[in-house]
């Protein structure tokens, strides 16, 4: 992943973006968003829970604070996705 990120001497945060996509036509919309922000993203995983017809995504991202907030709340404005950001203590 060698690329270099902007803001290079801003201070960055480790932080997890916890996604649930309730309506699937809002798939596009959350994939578009963590695609603009990509190089910020350490690592995603997502999880299909059939059974209640939702998706869980959580998004570990090393960005400084007012971008994982900025991700955080473009996801959740999406109709159907709630978004939540947990942040490390380390920075």
């Amino acid at each position: 992943m060698g690329e270099e990120r902007e803001g290079a001497g801003e201070e960055t945060r480790i932080a997890v973006v916890g996604i649930i996509v309730e309506k699937q036509d809002a798939a596009a919309g959350v994939n578009e968003i963590l695609h603009q922000y990509s190089k910020y993203v350490i690592g995603r995983m997502g999880l299909p829970y059939r059974e209640k017809q939702v998706n869980i995504i959580s998004v570990v991202l090393d960005a400084p604070a007012d971008v994982i907030s900025a991700v955080s709340g473009k996801l959740g404005r999406l109709p159907g996705v709630s978004s939540k950001a947990l942040y490390s203590k380390q920075k």
